[in-house]
Formats: structure tokens, sequence, C-alpha cells
């Protein structure tokens, strides 16, 4: 695609209102969330939703989520249930991401939805992300702002990487403080996990009073459900106890490493480091080794990261 100067805003009145007029042409702005750096563009606006796909070499059959400010916002959307209604309350502004039938009139381009009859909507908590919605005054599909299927990025060094030259500016706000991508509900039907994130599903099943379902099959029904996601350069072997000749290691807990996601074996400050640890370990050009994480809470979130960034490509 052709190259163009991307522009390095920060989060004043300036940038913000920078940001806001860039997104509203049609431009594509990367912004922070708590989670993660999305790459926005106006949902309502195909020829802006295909640059999406276009910078990050993502396919067309992979939807994307839709961030609003405000319940109100979400509700022009889709269409609203008692269920959407408690964890929203509970939730938002946060790391939830729900999956809801589309309402009549919602003015969305398909190619966010991928053709579905659904759609990922999330109201972020970051003040910078907040802003920018407010003052863009749009419904903004970000998915990560990174190529697709490489490491997420949860810096702006980590966005201009991989997409300078790709997108109109990125709104450097610093480091995301989760770290991991918001959790992805459906609520299309029985509660069900579609991706675990940055909200652990324990904390949904306490908030519903009942367990959730979990997605099964190979259709693609929501946003990072490819088999191979969030990959480094490098291939990844995981629950390793030390690392192999010629590895380097990323460790957690009692197994040290290189780089370590938490000495201390604390799940948030892991899941904080991850993606930042994998671009760090990526730049060594190296096999990356990663000791085990328990699957508990956040725990989820990182191994199923993991476990897609080690799939085969």
């Amino acid at each position: 695609m052709k190259q163009i100067k991307t522009r390095h805003l920060h989060p004043n009145d300036t940038g913000l209102a920078t940001a806001a007029a860039l997104l509203n042409a049609g431009a594509l702005v990367a912004f922070p969330t708590e989670t993660v750096y999305g790459l926005g563009a106006d949902a309502r606006n195909g020829q802006a939703v295909a640059g999406i796909y276009a910078a990050k070499g993502r396919p067309s059959f992979n939807p994307l989520i839709v961030h609003v400010p405000d319940v109100d916002a979400a509700q022009a959307l889709v269409q609203w249930s008692d269920t959407a209604d408690r964890l929203a309350s509970v939730f938002w502004p946060g790391a939830l991401t729900l999956v809801l039938p589309l309402a009549p009139g919602h003015g969305l381009s398909s190619l966010v939805t991928a053709g579905l009859e659904t759609v990922a909507v999330r109201v972020p908590h970051h003040p910078t992300a907040q802003a920018l919605l407010r003052a863009a005054n749009m419904p903004v599909a970000a998915p990560s702002a990174n190529v697709s299927g490489r490491i997420s990025p949860t810096t702006a060094a980590h966005v201009l990487d991989g997409l300078s030259g790709r997108i109109a500016a990125v709104l450097d706000d610093g480091p995301c403080p989760v770290g991991v991508e918001s959790t992805i509900l459906s609520l299309a039907g029985t509660p069900t996990l579609l991706r675990p994130g940055g909200l652990p599903v324990e904390a949904i099943e306490a908030a519903l009073n009942g367990p959730v379902s979990h997605h099964a099959g190979d259709a693609i029904t929501a946003p990072g459900q490819l088999a191979s996601h969030y990959a480094p350069g490098a291939t990844v072997r995981l629950n390793a106890t030390e690392a192999a000749e010629g590895e380097v290691m990323l460790g957690f807990g009692p197994v040290t490493g290189d780089l370590t996601l938490s000495a201390s074996g604390d799940l948030v400050e892991a899941a904080a480091a991850l993606f930042d640890s994998l671009h760090q370990l990526d730049r060594m050009g190296k096999p990356i080794a990663v000791a085990p994480i328990p699957n508990t809470g956040l725990g989820a979130a990182i191994n199923d990261r993991l476990n897609r960034a080690a799939a085969p490509r």
C-alpha cells in the first residue's frame, strides 16, 4: 500500500482535536485503551474500515470491535437486553466487549461485522480513549493496532514499529495498564465466552450468578479467534522450565528468564507485561521459551494469547 507520513500526537487538546478530525475525514488513527492500542476508523464509513483491513493485512472474515463512549451510544447500534444492562452496569467502562444482535438502522459498515448479524461493542475506560470518542462523535471500529497476527501493541512505539507509514496518526499516552485485549462475551443467545481477556471470566460469572458457556467450533464469530494470532516472528515453546540451547526465556514466578512476566507470580503484572516482553524477546532473533502460567483469572487470557502465538503458521 502507498506510504504516508504517520503523525505522532500527544493527548492534549490539540492532539485530540487533530485525531478526531482525522477520523472524521476517513483516516486511520491508533489510540490507547486500557487493554492495548486500537487502530481506529469511522465504523460507518466502509472505505475507512477497509483501510483498517489493508493497513493490518487482516482477513476480511475477521470482524471488528466498535468502541463507543457510553451505554446510550451502544444501544443505538445493538438490540439491548437485560443481561447486557446488568453487565454494563458492573463492567462498563472497562475491558469487556459484548456481542449483540444489530439494531435496525445501526448505520455501521458491513465490513465491521464481516457480514454477521451481530456486532462486538465496548465502552473503554481509558481517559484518552473516552476523550477521543467524544471528540470524534462517532462509533469507532478498532482492532489492535498491529500487523494482523503479530504481537499486539501496548505502547505507541509498538504501533509505529508495525504500522508507521500505513496510518495517519498515533495518539500516544504511554503504556496500556491492562496489557491484554478485552474479554469478549456473546449475548446473542446463552451468554458465551468467545475470547478470554482483561476481565476474568470468574468476575462475569459472579455478576450473572451462574456459569457462562465457552465457544466451541472453528467458526469466526468475534475478533481474536484465529488459531495463529498475537505471534512474534520467532517460534514459541510453552510450559518450559528452562531455555534450551539457542532459546531466550520468558519467565514467570519461580522460573526465571531473560525477561520475567512477574517474579512474584502476579497475574495482573504478567498480563500488563506480556506483549511488551514478547516484542523485546522477538528483537533478539531467537526462539522463545515461556514458563508455565496458571490458567486461572487473567492467566486464562495470558495462556490464550500464548497458545495462539505458539500455533503453527
